[in-house]
């Protein structure tokens, strides 16, 4: 990959961070992860602890003793660190927005620094309430009130990408913006409110699926193997530096339909439930579509996502049934 040698990943250990080290490792890169492990999970790597040329270090990416020397040793950091998952947005503000913003400051100014790039893991949410589908790049983005703390973290990645471009045209730091479009796979948890993962285990459990709202609202959902392989592609393509892409797939899904798939997938008895959105999260808006243009990456690299759904699923389930298998031996 070009002449980059050494990753830091912020954010490591979470989903998509673990796949992202996984990856590189594989390619006889060195990488570095340094995550908090607020929702990052120490088993996500634990079977990389003992690779050459991997290093956890745990710790905050706001704080600049940890962050500075790790970026020092990096060709290129992936800045994935982040406060996520809907309900916790919902409850966790202060921490969202903090989070963003000073840890993002934290890992331009060091990019700056030691002349690291610096990958920057956006989210489709930036496009707020935007009605003009598929969203692409340049589309304009329409938020909801301040009042509601449903827009805090779309605004806090808003506000991640100015900044980033902001290094990149005044203080010349090499970035690239990735707008990330509902990954999914093994290793998601579905605890915060990603939706795939607490589908598939209400199912394996034989629980009716509940689906929040009317169900017609409809996403696209992407393997994160496959936007690992985007994101790399991305770090190594020089046309793609001070550009924003959006990552993730355009097969559009509603989530009535997800939940009926996950049900036949597994062979299960369950049924849907449907819960009106106030009843979970009270003040939550929901967007009906959400789809990505994915033209301009497609232009630059070739890439588009090619795990069908059906096998992401699988790999989903075979995950959570071993959990649930394990947990049930250890009550035993």
């Amino acid at each position: 990959m070009n002449d980059f040698e050494s990753f830091l990943i912020t954010g490591g250990a979470g989903f998509i961070g673990s796949h992202l080290a996984e990856h590189l490792l594989s390619r006889g890169h060195r990488v570095a992860v340094l995550d908090d492990l607020s929702t990052g999970r120490s088993s996500n790597i634990e079977h990389l602890l003992d690779r050459s040329g991997f290093e956890f270090v745990a710790g905050n990416v706001a704080s600049v003793p940890t962050l500075d020397p790790l970026v020092e040793d990096a060709d290129v950091v992936f800045h994935l660190a982040a406060n996520v998952g809907v309900d916790r947005v919902m409850r966790e503000g202060v921490l969202t927005l903090e989070t963003s913003a000073m840890g993002t400051g934290a890992v331009l100014v060091a990019a700056e620094r030691h002349g690291a790039k610096v990958m920057v893991a956006s989210s489709s949410e930036v496009y707020g309430k935007g009605v003009r589908v598929p969203f692409a790049e340049g589309d304009d983005v329409v938020m909801g009130p301040s009042s509601e703390p449903r827009w805090a973290y779309a605004v806090s990645k808003l506000e991640d990408e100015f900044a980033a471009l902001a290094y990149h045209r005044e203080r010349s730091v090499p970035v690239v913006i990735l707008r990330l479009f509902n990954i999914v796979g093994p290793r998601q948890v579905g605890r915060y409110g990603m939706v795939l993962p607490r589908f598939v285990a209400q199912a394996l459990k034989g629980d009716d699926l509940t689906v929040y709202g009317s169900g017609t609202q409809s996403r696209t959902f992407c393997d994160v193997r496959d936007v690992v392989e985007a994101m790399v592609g991305l770090a190594a393509h020089p046309d793609g530096t001070g550009g924003v892409f959006n990552l993730g797939s355009d097969v559009e899904l509603s989530i009535l339909e997800l939940a009926r798939r996950v049900i036949d997938r597994l062979g299960s008895r369950s049924g849907v439930r449907l819960i009106p959105h106030e009843e979970v999260r009270p003040g939550f808006e929901d967007i009906e579509r959400r789809v990505p243009d994915l033209t301009r990456i497609r232009r630059l690299t070739g890439w588009q996502a090619s795990t069908p759904l059906s096998e992401t699923i699988d790999a989903v389930s075979h995950e959570l049934a071993d959990a649930l298998n394990s947990s049930n031996k250890e009550s035993d």
